[in-house]
């Protein structure tokens, strides 16, 4: 809406009101979503790496690397469809300025996919010998299988801050009191660690039971440590008068209220007890089971955590 302009300097002045109905819509979710799956298969797959050998876990050099690639290509691909400018995304590269969140998020995660790719490259030609020796660059790359265990641990460490960047984000929206970036931070972690581990599930059924036991235990505490968080902050909101009002769209009556909770029956509750008991009797069918509903139920949460602030007028 303009105010006024300044003929003088070709300035338009317009006027500072909210936007009406919710911005921050499913496509941001989907992209948060995606990021927790490419950031939390690294971090859960080099806990794997570190406890067992690699012998026990025959397929996860390719597919972790595998999976963290389309996830984050999806991520990055809806990150560009939402924005209203997506050519002007060249600017971070050409002309970055690196106090904004989201220069260093993206360079971070363009950083983060490139070792990806180079990961998945090196693990496919190891996974597939009969590939490699009929072809011209996977005989090349036979001698450097050793890069990957070299650029694993710096892949590792960018995985924290690209999924968790995303948080600073949130926090610097202007009066959303609920996105505050000590909570979505540690949210973030946990989901990453949860759809992680979900993800890892689903490709697990040739490795050693030990293995599939730690997947299990990693699923069980981060959808544990997730749901307390979630708790602590549907219960305690009545410190703040804003994340009050935004949580009472999720209280007794609200309007996402069922989507809220069946999010956190289906993703949070029912995989941490399907995984505690999956510790002590192995069982692929309901670990895989308890992998699913763990990933539809973060979407399902995460959306309505996104979208319930937004429906609140900024004046």
């Amino acid at each position: 809406m303009v105010e006024s302009t300044i003929h003088a300097t070709q300035a338009v002045v317009t006027l500072d009101v909210a936007l009406p109905g919710i911005i921050w819509g499913w496509m941001i979710t989907l992209n948060m979503w995606a990021k927790s799956i490419g950031t939390g298969v690294i971090l859960v797959g080099a806990f794997l790496l570190y406890r067992h050998k690699k012998e026990d876990m025959p397929n996860l050099r390719w597919t972790m690397p595998l999976i963290s690639f389309v996830a984050l290509n999806v991520f990055l691909l809806f990150t560009l469809v939402d924005l209203h400018q997506p050519y002007r995304m060249v600017n971070i590269f050409l002309h970055p300025h690196w106090t904004s969140a989201i220069t260093v998020g993206a360079w971070l995660a363009s950083l983060f996919t490139g070792l990806i790719t180079v990961m998945m490259l090196i693990g496919g030609f190891d996974a597939f010998p009969d590939f490699r020796k009929h072809c011209a660059v996977g005989k090349k790359v036979r001698g450097i299988s050793s890069f990957y265990e070299t650029i694993f641990p710096y892949v590792v460490f960018l995985a924290i801050p690209v999924t968790t960047y995303t948080a600073i984000i949130m926090a610097q929206s202007s009066a959303r009191e609920l996105w505050q970036a000590p909570t979505e931070v540690m949210q973030m972690i946990w989901a990453a660690l949860m759809v992680g581990s979900a993800a890892l599930i689903l490709v697990a059924d040739a490795w050693s039971k030990e293995s599939r036991k730690d997947l299990a235990l990693v699923i069980a505490v981060a959808t544990f440590f997730s749901f307390m968080m979630y708790m602590g902050e549907y219960f305690f909101s009545f410190k703040s008068a804003e994340a009050e009002a935004t949580l009472a769209y999720v209280h007794s009556g609200g309007a996402y209220n069922v989507e809220f909770w069946f999010g956190m029956v289906l993703g949070f509750i029912i995989p941490f007890f399907l995984a505690v008991s999956n510790m002590k009797n192995d069982n692929k069918t309901l670990l895989r089971f308890a992998a699913i509903l763990a990933l539809i139920g973060l979407y399902l949460v995460k959306d309505v955590w996104l979208k319930i602030p937004q429906m609140l007028p900024l004046s």
